[in-house]
């Protein structure tokens, strides 16, 4: 027998904690390797794979999940395996992994979000983005969350992607959003929302926005709203011409803009006000609960890198809101037994490998992939390359690599500990028993699916199929 590691009588044996779009890609990345064989085996938090296409891609962004579909053929495959609903740290730690696998990837994205670190921020009706999308795309933790949506105003602080998904949801025609696989519960309260105006506050100028052409673009399209920008706000000083000179989305952005301070109000029953050089520098509350927002007007100074910072002016005013939602930036969290970088809020990692703390040196066969690795940049792809330059450290390192004991490489002895420690855990198939529950409840609406919501209901619905 063949006993090098790589070959079919020893194949790599790989945990990749989580099952976004990096864990997906690292499997891609690993499954294209010529001449080497793999074993690999998801381990993920929720029943429910694919991460962020499905808890944080808006609801009428629906050809953005379509990427699924290539996550699906891998799954599928006869050497991968996903073992749901089991949590890293609490149902199987790193010490249980450790002897198991050869290799293991960390690819558990940004788990929490930045605060504003401003007085106020913790009132009652001030939450992060993240919340809200997890509530209206049916993420679990986030499913009893109370989204008070009686108030006329709500604040949106940031203006990236997320920022802009946020705003639209809520501000969008719900019988739109019925279309969608919008959580029921949050297209119930939508459906009697008050709300009728979104201001957003992005703290530096219209060329610097982090968001899209075609997000911004969406705002035009959707019904009954105006979109209101200041014509002020879109003077652009030096650097900022020589910007839109030199970038095309930002030039886009800054001809959409203009078009929409041209358009004005025109009446409609809803509104989006997008404001420019604008910082939130206190949260008032009333009872106990958001009430307002004081706004300080910035100017942007040169850095010491040659870019641009937003520095107050000392002109305020307070915009009266009943919600805020920040959008001011992700990091990663700890995990139990794996180096940390507090500093970056990312796995302690060189290149995708892992390092220890303090000395720097590589953690042997443990790897790191996605937001977790670089922080919160970039979208669903880029996470691709990514992927595959982690993937390439970690062919490099078999060369060294002693792997595993032989008498540890059994594929049941997982299965062995899960069995013991947390039966209900959630297969592949059965996975795929709960995705064609919900998506033939869709298709009796009209809708691509029917998302369940609840942990012990997912369950509940696989040990019935």
């Amino acid at each position: 027998m063949d006993q090098r590691l790589g070959t079919p009588e020893r194949p790599v044996r790989i945990a990749i904690i989580g099952a976004g779009p990096a864990a997906f890609y690292s499997a891609e990345a690993l499954l294209k390797q010529k001449d080497l064989s793999y074993s690999i085996d998801f381990f993920n938090r929720f029943p429910t794979p694919f991460g962020l296409v499905r808890e944080g891609v808006a609801p009428d962004h629906q050809s953005i999940k379509a990427v699924t579909r290539v996550y699906d053929k891998i799954a599928a495959l006869p050497n991968v395996r996903y073992f749901g609903n089991v949590t890293f740290g609490l149902d199987v730690t790193h010490e249980d992994l450790a002897p198991l696998y050869d290799q293991i990837i960390y690819a558990v994205g940004a788990q929490s979000d930045r605060k504003m670190g401003i007085t106020g921020e913790d009132l009652a009706g001030s939450f992060p983005a993240t919340q809200f999308v997890g509530w209206y795309n049916g993420r679990p933790d986030y499913v009893d969350f109370d989204f008070d949506l009686s108030v006329e105003r709500v604040v949106v602080v940031g203006n990236g992607n997320v920022a802009m998904d946020v705003t639209r949801i809520l501000v969008a025609d719900p019988e739109e959003l019925a279309k969608t696989d919008i959580a029921d519960h949050a297209l119930a309260k939508l459906r009697s929302s008050k709300v009728r105006e979104v201001v957003m506050l992005g703290r530096r100028g219209p060329a610097q926005a982090a968001f899209t052409n075609p997000e911004l673009k969406e705002f035009g399209e959707l019904h009954g709203v105006d979109v209101l920008v200041d014509p002020a706000d879109l003077e652009l000083d030096p650097v900022s011409a020589e910007t839109v000179a030199s970038d095309k989305t930002a030039a886009k952005n800054v001809d959409m803009l203009r078009n929409y301070a041209a358009n004005g109000e025109k009446g409609s029953p809803r509104r989006i006000i997008m404001r420019f050089l604008s910082s939130p520098v206190e949260i008032i509350g009333k009872d106990g609960k958001v009430a307002a927002v004081v706004v300080e007007r910035n100017q942007l100074e040169a850095d010491s890198r040659g870019g641009l910072r937003a520095k107050g002016i000392g002109s305020f005013e307070t915009i009266e809101a009943g919600m805020v939602l920040r959008s001011v930036g992700y990091k990663g969290v700890p995990l139990a037994g794996v180096p940390f970088d507090d500093s970056t809020s990312t796995i302690a990692n060189v290149a995708g490998r892992v390092v220890r703390e303090g000395t720097g040196e590589p953690v042997p066969g443990e790897y790191v992939v996605g937001w977790i690795k670089r922080g919160p940049s970039g979208i669903i792809g880029t996470n691709k390359p990514d992927a595959v330059a982690t993937v390439n450290a970690m062919v490099e390192d078999l060369a060294t690599l002693p792997g595993i004991a032989d008498d540890q490489r059994d594929p049941a002895k997982i299965v062995a500990l899960l069995d013991e420690r947390k039966p209900d855990y959630v297969t592949w198939e059965g996975w795929k028993t709960l995705d064609a529950y919900e998506t033939s409840r869709g298709a009796e609406q009209g809708r691509p699916r029917v998302k369940v919501t609840r942990v012990d209901e997912m369950l509940a619905q696989i040990n019935q199929g």
